[in-house]
């Protein structure tokens, strides 16, 4: 699989780097003084300092809850999606929708959860009991 570049408009520089490294474990690439490249889980994600361009992120209904229109993230195996979850936990995250398991014993069945980083971009992480089934109708 390719890796994705993403480009994010964020308010600090550090503290962006803080909650990118410390929590997910990404790596710092290239830098300046108004942006900064991550190794975010093999894909570049650049985060350009740019604080008149975050705003508040709109949601629609997904099953009961409301998912920011505008987010991005990644699809983990099962167990390190459970390890992230409990990491988040212990660090008392706020999430903008808690860990859960969508479609249980169903088709696509598939962990998921949402939280923002100090900017308010949105981000989900996820992953399918079985990975086959990631584009599964």
């Amino acid at each position: 699989m390719n890796p994705f570049h993403l480009a994010i408009a964020i308010k600090n520089l550090e503290e962006t780097r803080t909650f990118y490294t410390t929590l997910f474990g990404a790596k710092v690439g290239r830098e300046a003084e108004k942006w900064i490249d991550f190794d975010f889980y093999g894909h570049q994600l650049s985060a350009h300092l740019k604080p008149e361009e975050t705003c508040k992120i709109s949601a629609n209904e997904v099953d009961g809850k409301f998912v920011p229109v505008r987010h991005f993230g990644i699809v983990l195996d099962w167990k390190e999606w459970h390890l992230l979850s409990d990491k988040l936990k212990e660090k008392s995250i706020n999430f903008i929708i808690d860990p859960y398991i969508r479609f249980e014993g169903q088709l696509g069945e598939q962990a998921t959860m949402f939280l923002s980083d100090p900017s308010g971009n949105a981000l989900e992480f996820k992953s399918f009991k079985d990975k086959n089934q990631l584009f599964a109708t």
